[in-house]
């Protein structure tokens, strides 16, 4: 005889983790128009905005040089040794600048946000639960979401396109350095590829891509944060480790799934 309980429990867990994914997802869209609008309430919160810019985006700079430099070296050597099977090693400037500027830019920019900046956010809101210091402010009448969510991403919006333009024009010096430096490839042919290759369709799709990351990142990141007591893996600073974690993941993954969607619609 066959055991119902143990064929419908399958299609439970199925239906309850289904049900849990969508509360999350209306949960954390209603948290980030609650953070969003309130950017644009009076009295606004200048300094609050400035303090962010300054940890999300300037303390970030060298990590994106860094890695901008590194990504556009790799992409001339390999473009070249790639190109020259064809003949074609004149286009090794286009090939550098739009692989950075339609992908890899707004992508690896946005990860590496992710790692420096994401994950302290997202630790230092889950401690401020944790510790009660948001209900504090619920007690004292000041809208938590207000006062540390909407200059996080505010800062997000103004330093991920900025960011983002750093690391595409550092990685094209990059290519240049690999491709015509160490290579030899005229590097006037170099930048006139990149300049003949490069539409402003390009750019505008970069900086499309570079504003929905930022909205992700920093929705993301606060929202595991801000909801760190609500986790079901632990409380207390494990909790808070589980709230990072989450953060770094789910903030990652929804990058490259976007990346994917608004890729195959700006063709």
């Amino acid at each position: 005889m066959i055991d119902t309980k143990s064929v419908i429990l399958p299609f439970n867990n199925l239906g309850k983790y289904t049900i849990f994914i969508i509360q999350e997802m209306g949960r954390s869209g209603s948290f980030f128009f609650r953070g969003f609008y309130s950017i644009f309430t009076i009295p606004f919160q200048f300094s609050k905005i400035m303090q962010q810019i300054y940890f999300i985006g300037l303390k970030s700079v060298f990590v994106i040089c860094l890695t901008g430099a590194f990504t556009g070296m790799v992409l001339g050597l390999q473009g070249y040794y790639t190109l020259s099977k064809f003949g074609s090693e004149g286009l090794l400037g286009a090939a550098v600048a739009l692989s950075l500027i339609r992908e890899l830019g707004p992508v690896l920019t946005a990860i590496m946000i992710i790692g420096r900046a994401g994950s302290a956010i997202a630790a230092e809101i889950g401690i401020m639960r944790i510790s009660e210091q948001i209900d504090a402010l619920d007690t004292m009448d000041i809208d938590p979401i207000r006062f540390l969510v909407s200059p996080r991403i505010a800062a997000s919006l103004i330093s991920f396109p900025l960011l983002t333009a750093m690391f595409n024009v550092i990685g094209i010096w990059g290519g240049y350095l690999t491709g015509s430096i160490l290579l030899g490839l005229n590097k006037g042919v170099y930048f006139s590829r990149v300049e003949s290759g490069i539409s402003m369709d390009d750019l505008i799709g970069c900086g499309i891509k570079s504003i929905v990351f930022s909205l992700i990142v920093a929705t993301i990141c606060c929202y595991q944060g801000y909801y760190t007591h609500t986790r079901k893996e632990g409380h207390g600073a494990k909790g808070v480790g589980f709230a990072t974690t989450s953060a770094v993941v789910i903030s990652c993954v929804l990058v490259l799934v976007s990346d994917y969607v608004m890729t195959s619609l700006l063709l």
